[in-house]
């Protein structure tokens, strides 16, 4: 195979024309709503957060709503995304820590966003990246890891969600620092599209001349 460098420019250039609008699908209207939203993500469809947000956000707009909130009210607002406890609990934990520590403005850089309750670096590199327009770092979830290793990019062996520190120490050094926020919305569209887990549409793929997976 061609150098990885070339071969990842190469998807990254071809994924562009694919998907002009590629973006993080969560809906928001703020940054503290942006946070909420993907920590509401986790183990949960976007499509999902979307339908429970506008309910959420209407009832508790500002950080300071979430602060003061009661969490028994928040649990039952965020109940279908799953594991709503722990989320509820972080989601007002951070929004406290926000008011408390940082004067209601969610802080802009790796360091403060990982000491929030709920925030590790997943969420954080979402909300730099899509919130601050800064990259950091790259994103990897399962849509992420999974196409990387079909496309060499990184070793099958490590191409799943549980190596995700690793994916992303790869990716870090194979992709352009200004493509770090939307390789990773690239890869989750083209997930979603056409790179399908379970029956992969390798006949309309636009990688499918430089893909080492193509079944075609």
């Amino acid at each position: 195979m061609k150098n990885l460098k070339t071969h990842a420019a190469e998807i990254i250039r071809i994924l562009k024309k694919k998907y002009p609008d590629s973006k993080i699908a969560l809906d928001y209207g703020n940054l503290f709503q942006l946070v909420v939203a993907v920590i509401l993500s986790a183990q949960c469809t976007d499509v999902r957060v979307n339908k429970v947000t506008p309910a959420l956000f209407k009832r508790f707009p500002e950080v300071e709503d979430f602060a003061e909130c009661d969490v028994h009210e928040l649990e039952k607002l965020i109940y279908s995304t799953g594991f709503y406890k722990n989320k509820a609990k972080n989601i007002k934990g951070a929004a406290q820590k926000i008011v408390k520590d940082f004067g209601g403005e969610v802080p802009g850089n790796m360091e403060e966003l990982l000491s929030l309750p709920g925030v590790a670096r997943k969420t954080a590199n979402v909300v730099l990246s899509s919130g601050f327009g800064r990259n950091e770092g790259i994103v990897v979830d399962t849509h992420v890891a999974r196409i990387c290793g079909l496309l060499g990019l990184v070793p099958k062996k490590m191409s799943d969600a549980k190596s995700a520190v690793k994916i992303e120490q790869i990716l870090v050094k194979l992709l352009p620092q200004k493509d770090w926020g939307i390789f990773s919305f690239l890869m989750i569209d083209h997930g979603r599209a056409i790179c399908i887990a379970r029956r992969p549409r390798c006949e309309i793929c636009p990688l499918e001349k430089i893909c080492p997976s193509a079944r075609i």
